[in-house]
């Protein structure tokens, strides 16, 4: 028989494409969402996390259950999101597992728990989140591990993904590769700062296959090798583009006092503008994990690092990102 497995915040990037991979695994799946999925064969259940009851009904029937929501991007306000989204969530996955039966969660968490740090990360490395992003992630974290120790029987899987990507992502290298194409990139710095990153498909083909793992608690970080550092990252996407390699460059001072600039307006007006000083941080920041434990549990990742990015990078954003180095028109992040 079948696993059955309810996927919360399946009409999501990373969630969507995580189901065709478990139908290729002989495991059904049920999305649980507060939006319906553009286009899915997959049965739906519209939810919200936040919601016990609700999550509690849905998950009735399953036997295990993936827990891919969460509140992550930098301008969430009131800052009571994440912890409702994030920490209450995990608590009410928790519960649903509990009233249903369940002994099986995976939890995607996230890098970054671990904070800022100049060496490779492994999974024993202490938390130092910098941000409530972070901060939930890790109290989420927490959850999941008391659940787990509840009983003997039981099953916890978190993975850690570095910064994900993928074609019809609007995350942080999308905005990126999209600064890029307009022709108005400032590279900040020397650029020499490392960034681990993962290829959705992977990182979907690898949740897809801890669904296997043995009863007991299981953490892994995940990311698709080799780490690039910004130079070679911008100069690759640059060269997607028929650009020449090097960026134009900024000073870090002048950076800086743009970003804080921008922070007052757009504080001002309650609006969200694509530079500000938590982003700024992000991109000079070294962040960089250590995935050997999971290719140690038998995965191989079927798609290259650079191949994910040229399949981000598609023709017709190619097309766009010429229109608008010509027009001047600006892709929306």
């Amino acid at each position: 028989m079948a696993l059955k497995a309810l996927i919360i915040g399946g009409a999501g990037f990373i969630g969507a494409t995580l189901l065709t991979r478990l139908a290729r695994a002989n495991i059904e799946a049920t999305i649980f969402d507060k939006r319906a999925p553009e286009q899915s064969l997959f049965p739906f259940i519209e939810g919200d996390v936040r919601d016990a009851d609700a999550l509690a009904r849905a998950a009735s029937g399953h036997d295990v259950i993936y827990n891919l929501a969460a509140e992550h991007r930098d301008d969430v306000r009131p800052l009571s999101l994440y912890y409702d989204v994030n920490v209450g969530g995990a608590k009410n996955t928790c519960m649903a597992a509990e009233r249903a039966g369940i002994s099986s969660i995976v939890f995607t968490s996230s890098v970054a728990v671990y904070g800022e740090s100049e060496r490779k990360l492994v999974e024993s490395d202490a938390h130092a989140p910098v941000n409530e992003y972070g901060r939930t992630k890790s109290l989420a974290e927490s959850v999941y591990l008391e659940w787990a120790a509840g009983r003997a029987d039981r099953k916890l899987v978190i993975v850690r993904p570095a910064v994900v990507f993928g074609p019809a992502n609007r995350g942080n290298v999308y905005s990126l590769v999209s600064l890029v194409a307009s022709g108005h990139f400032l590279m900040v710095g020397n650029g020499a700062n490392r960034k681990s990153m993962a290829y959705v498909e992977n990182v979907a083909d690898f949740l897809a296959q801890v669904a296997g793992l043995a009863t007991g608690v299981h953490v892994f970080n995940y990311a698709d090798e080799p780490d690039l550092t910004m130079n070679e990252l911008v100069a690759f996407v640059r060269q997607e583009f028929g650009r020449t390699p090097e960026a134009p460059r900024i000073p870090v001072p002048l950076a800086l006092a743009i970003a804080s600039g921008t922070d007052v307006v757009a504080s001002l007006l309650n609006v969200r503008l694509p530079i500000s000083m938590i982003r700024l941080k992000k991109f000079r920041a070294n962040t960089q994990v250590d995935s050997t434990r999971a290719i140690a549990s038998g995965f191989a990742p079927q798609v290259d690092l650079k191949e994910g990015l040229r399949r981000m990078i598609t023709p017709e954003f190619k097309t766009e990102g010429l229109s608008i180095a010509v027009t001047g028109r600006r892709i929306s992040p």
